[in-house]
């Protein structure tokens, strides 16, 4: 384990961090000889970098290390693959350093994604005292190496079934509920639209739902976009486009991680995971631009681009969630590249129903540094997604507000008295900051949990 929950043994290091305005005093209240050598190394506790600072046996005396802003969730995170291997603990006159934080940021900083290739080390570990916030912390890390993992995982090791066994792991180790509808048993069941997406694979298509909570408590209804793999369809994407497509099943990965967190800390809801798994992929049967089909809900959809797929599978599942009359519904999807554009890679859009809850969970993220951006609901644009053969249409007139008239198909599906979240996100790294390599990426999760543990009494 890369941080270990027990009282730090004296053999371990000491772990003094510190930001840059602390550092003259610091080092004013510091041993000459430390002094000596931290001002000869140019140690000026700038945010993620350290000094190993000597003993006198040619031992490891100490380690200096330099803290960014407070409440920055990385801030320890460089550390864990940088620091020689062995033990550390939080000195006492350093900073004080949030255990929650403290947690979650090595951590964080211990991950990578191993499963073809070893590592070539194994990290430095970090002892903290055990605490509630330090367990938050890494079930929160938990959370996040599980959608990272599931993101990263080729497509190839990584279809409708596996993602299944995924919630079912989840559920065994919860004691929830699985249920699966499958292949051709989606039509009969009433998910023609998730069928209809992956009928075309040799992976059949699912309803992957699991219930968690007792029967007294609020319902929370968690659906996740499971497209796990996308050819674009019969509108194929281009090699660029499909490159990275493994991703697209990040929503899946993110409402599955969620509704672990949601049990483990075990908030008093009805939780209701649905999750549409499903390749999107090129055949005889593959379903076709300006095909029509009528959805759970009664809605007729006319298809104007096979690509825009993940808004077809989500309408079931979102129709099916409302059903249950849930306090609160909560979509998230790798769903539109008109989100990226707007808002670029690091910011996950966020539409709902309810401006005031929208803003109340946007100023949670951004307080927390996990942020979201509210983007509109703009029901005036509804006209530019009316069908002249059917009731919808999946794209829009144009590129004009993609985003928007993706948020705007899903509305369809959520009855008005249901509260809705929808989050768009990227669920990828670019490019690399410490605790965040290249690859699939956690987006929303603390956001969303600390929005779950006010709303139902637990913030």
């Amino acid at each position: 384990m890369t941080v270990q929950l027990k009282k730090p043994p004296a053999s371990s290091t000491p772990l003094r961090a510190l930001t840059a305005a602390e550092l003259p005093d610091a080092l004013a209240a510091a041993p000459p000889a430390t002094r000596r050598w931290l001002e000869a190394t140019g140690f000026r506790a700038a945010p993620h970098t350290h000094a190993l600072v000597p003993a006198a046996d040619g031992g490891l005396a100490e380690v200096w290390a330099g803290l960014g802003q407070a409440g920055d969730v990385h801030q320890l995170s460089s550390l864990p693959m940088a620091l020689p291997q062995g033990s550390y603990r939080l000195a006492a006159d350093g900073a004080a350093v949030d255990a929650e934080a403290a947690a979650l940021s090595w951590r964080l900083g211990s991950y990578a994604f191993d499963r073809y290739r070893p590592r070539t080390r194994a990290p430095a570990t970090l002892v903290l005292s055990p605490s509630d916030g330090a367990r938050r912390g890494l079930q929160m890390a938990d959370a996040v190496a599980l959608t990272r993992d599931l993101v990263n995982t080729p497509a190839e090791a990584l279809g409708p079934a596996e993602l299944a066994e995924a919630v079912q792991a989840l559920a065994r180790t919860h004691g929830a509920k699985l249920r699966q509808v499958r292949g051709e048993a989606l039509l009969k069941a009433g998910f023609p639209s998730v069928h209809a997406v992956g009928r075309a694979s040799t992976r059949e298509p699912r309803l992957i739902e699991l219930n968690w909570g007792r029967p007294g408590d609020p319902r929370l209804v968690l659906v996740g976009k499971g497209v796990c793999f996308d050819t674009g369809g019969l509108d194929i994407k281009t090699a660029d486009g499909m490159r990275q497509m493994k991703k697209d099943m990040g929503g899946a990965a993110h409402a599955l991680a969620l509704a672990g967190l949601v049990m483990a800390r075990a908030l008093p809801v009805r939780l209701q995971l649905l999750i549409p798994a499903v390749d999107n992929a090129i055949a005889g049967n593959a379903y076709r631009p300006g095909d029509v089909f009528r959805t759970r809900a009664g809605l007729h959809i006319e298809i104007g681009n096979t690509d825009a797929e993940g808004r077809v599978v989500l309408c079931d599942a979102l129709a099916y969630g409302a059903e249950g009359g849930p306090d609160l519904m909560v979509d998230l999807a790798t769903l539109t590249g008109a989100a990226r554009v707007a808002l670029g890679p690091q910011l996950p859009a966020l539409f709902s129903n309810r401006f005031e809850m929208a803003r109340e969970l946007m100023d949670l993220g951004l307080r927390l540094g996990d942020p979201l951006w509210h983007l509109p609901l703009w029901r005036d644009y509804r006209p530019g997604i009316e069908s002249s053969i059917g009731d919808i249409v999946n794209t829009g007139r144009n590129a004009h507000g993609g985003a928007i008239n993706a948020a705007l198909f899903l509305d369809h599906f959520v009855p008005e008295a249901t509260p809705w979240l929808h989050i768009d996100l990227f669920a990828w790294n670019d490019t690399a900051r410490p605790g965040r390599p290249v690859g699939g990426e956690a987006q929303s999760l603390r956001a969303l949990l600390a929005f779950f543990e006010r709303r139902y009494g637990r913030g």
